[in-house]
């Protein structure tokens, strides 16, 4: 019998509507200097001098719980960073700072500092600097042993240099960068499949080389410093990161509603985890593709004859790229074949 993410406790359609109510409260606050709306990657707020700040804010989600099975508090550091920085890069900001915060029963010193030193090494790899947070201890409200985790960043980009997927049209290529694994959503239909004990330690996955709570675990992939690199040398004309919602929620919102986004599937390497997920989930293609990130972390899209030179401009940045599609005549949706 096939478990999906809804049948996991997540309903992607309260997400839309719990949106759909926000924002009449939401937009009282906006002045003339807020120029974006709800459903982008980043919020983006007009500073002058032809400058606009980028922001974003997000968590580890579940992740969190085979964190505390295998009593490794690191990576989730760098999936808290990753999760942030990731989305604000997809309107080509640069990453300026971020900052973090921990809430916990009782807090235990040495697991606070190894969650930010993962944070420390993610802000590392993002190219940017950690300059304060808040550690919130709170007794009773938290099991024994458990944390939350979030965090917020911001970038800083030209407000000509833009990145929002307007100029997208038919014929533009779509280049996906590989990811390390489930990165940080979907964990709620990860943990419906297996429990969050000791056998993520004991549990060996031999076609992967590693145990199920190493598998699981693997650090979400932070593309800042790769996809700054590519905007420096070529146009890119839309960038979508694979998070919660996989391909069919994230890559419409940078699509105009005059093309759809045509993906091979096939194109690219998929990490052994994702077969693993579908097998024992008894996971339908759609809601695979509507779940997980399937092995695509980001897409950028570019025009057909830059498509060769960023293939190779990402693999030099040591991504794994793969030419996955291209955009055709549609109403901005996706199409898998």
């Amino acid at each position: 019998m096939a478990v999906t993410y809804k049948d996991a406790g997540v309903d992607v359609e309260r997400g839309y509507e719990a949106v759909r109510l926000m924002k009449e409260h939401v937009k009282k606050t906006f002045d003339g200097n807020v120029i974006t709306d709800l459903g982008t990657f980043g919020g983006m707020y007009d500073i002058g001098n032809g400058q606009v700040l980028v922001s974003g804010t997000d968590g580890v989600g579940t992740k969190l719980k085979a964190a505390f099975a295998m009593e490794k508090n690191d990576t989730v550091g760098i999936d808290c960073v990753a999760m942030c920085v990731n989305d604000i890069v997809c309107h080509g900001a640069s990453p300026l700072f971020f900052l973090d915060y921990i809430a916990t029963g009782a807090l235990v010193p040495g697991v606070a500092a190894d969650i930010v030193s993962g944070i420390a090494d993610g802000c590392m790899q993002a190219g940017c600097a950690l300059i304060g947070g808040e550690t919130a201890e709170m007794p009773g409200f938290y099991p024994e042993g458990e944390y939350d985790l979030a965090g917020f960043s911001v970038g800083i980009v030209n407000k000509k240099d833009i990145i929002n997927g307007s100029a997208i049209e038919p014929g533009d290529k779509i280049i996906g960068l590989g990811s390390t694994g489930i990165h940080s959503n979907g964990f709620s239909l990860v943990r419906k499949l297996y429990a969050m004990d000791e056998t993520l330690k004991t549990k060996t996955v031999p076609e992967a080389g590693k145990t199920l709570g190493e598998l699981l675990l693997e650090p979400t992939r932070i593309y800042a410093k790769s996809i700054l690199r590519l905007i420096g040398k070529m146009d890119v004309k839309g960038i979508a990161h694979i998070t919660g919602g996989g391909f069919y929620e994230n890559i419409p919102r940078v699509l105009p509603k005059t093309v759809n986004a045509k993906i091979k599937l096939g194109s690219w390497e998929m990490p052994y985890v994702f077969d693993m997920l579908v097998h024992d989930a008894q996971l339908s293609e759609k809601d695979a593709y509507n779940t997980f990130n399937m092995g695509i972390g980001m897409i950028v899209v570019v025009k057909p004859e830059d498509e060769k030179a960023a293939l190779a401009a990402l693999g030099a940045s040591g991504e794994k790229a793969f030419a996955i599609g291209e955009m055709i005549p549609g109403d901005g949706g996706i199409e898998l074949c």
